[in-house]
């Protein structure tokens, strides 16, 4: 069985080299071009690319793969089947039909909840307990397609998106190879999804983190975790934006939403929601690094009935 895999980042690799380590000839690898990035713009290799090219396996990076120059490309790799992982580019019908074995996707959700670019992060900020990792064939839709196979795992309590991303990344691999041995021996599952069941949420954006302090402290905890390590959720304070990177919800009353109601090195960071309190435990002041909240304020405390986000 002849495969093209298509993925970008560090959730994709443990798929690639699960495919690679048991066997499967890989006979190409796409991935979206590489992009400048940090202050010199300097083109990054993805972790995708990085993996295939130390392999030795030919790596395409059309701008668009439906385009004809990305349609022949796929086309002189004659694929019996596709395998995708968080590639980041939709494909035509033109695509989806060069491969006579299909296009099987690892989606990080239990479809038909979380279809989208980030369903992680939904996942957790939505507050539910358990996520997962479901493959599928790739239709026209976004993660319509047929469900093949799925696996759940529980969410930690303090687990943050990238933590979880790591964990499915994994368990998506290990799924993938399932899926692949049951397609060749016939006794794969193929489900449709249930529309009425289904759930999209859109891409993630830096708006998103800004915290609404009149919401409840267990929902913005959730939006602290599941926007980590990007965007980022924060807060405005005196001097610039403070960046929260971890907090936990506290059963606590008392104060107007954003003020802050203990702050020492013993007692931490704990500020008033609008049910609740939101005890911060790593933060990142303005112009500042990132550490432990209880560190920040043995040097530099905050004025308890301070009051963030104005």
């Amino acid at each position: 069985m002849r495969i093209v895999f298509m993925g970008t980042p560090e959730f994709a690799v443990p798929s690639l080299k699960a495919l690679i380590e048991s066997g499967y000839p890989v006979a190409g690898v796409f991935c979206q071009p590489d992009r400048p990035v940090g202050r010199g713009k300097k083109l990054a290799v993805g972790p995708v690319k990085a993996l295939a090219l130390e392999r030795g396996i030919p790596v395409f990076q059309p701008e668009r793969i439906k385009r004809p120059e990305g349609v022949k490309m796929l086309l002189d790799l004659a694929p019996d089947l596709v395998v995708t992982a968080a590639f980041g580019q939709i494909l035509s019908r033109e695509i989806l039909d060069i491969p006579p074995m299909g296009t099987v996707n690892v989606h990080a959700s239990l479809l038909p909840r979380h279809r989208g670019a980030a369903p992680i992060n939904w996942c957790i900020m939505m507050g539910e307990k358990v996520s997962g990792v479901t493959t599928m064939y790739t239709d026209l839709g976004l993660d319509t397609g047929d469900m093949l196979l799925k696996r759940e795992t529980p969410i930690g309590e303090m687990e943050t998106a990238g933590e979880l991303s790591g964990r499915l990344s994994r368990l998506g691999a290990e799924l993938l190879i399932e899926t692949l041995q049951k397609i060749q021996d016939g006794t794969c599952p193929r489900t449709p999804q249930d529309q009425e069941s289904a759930s999209y949420e859109g891409m993630l954006s830096k708006e998103l983190g800004k915290i609404n302090w009149s919401r409840p402290a267990r929902e913005i905890a959730c939006q602290v975790r599941g926007l980590n390590p990007w965007p980022g959720a924060y807060t405005a304070m005196a001097g610039g934006v403070l960046k929260i990177w971890l907090a936990r919800a506290l059963d606590k009353q008392g104060g107007a939403p954003g003020e802050v109601m203990a702050t020492s090195g013993k007692e931490g960071l704990i500020v008033a929601c609008g049910q609740g309190c939101l005890e911060i435990l790593e933060m990142q002041a303005p112009n500042g690094k990132r550490m432990s909240a209880k560190a920040y304020l043995l040097g530099k405390p905050v004025p308890v009935g301070t009051v963030l986000g104005e």
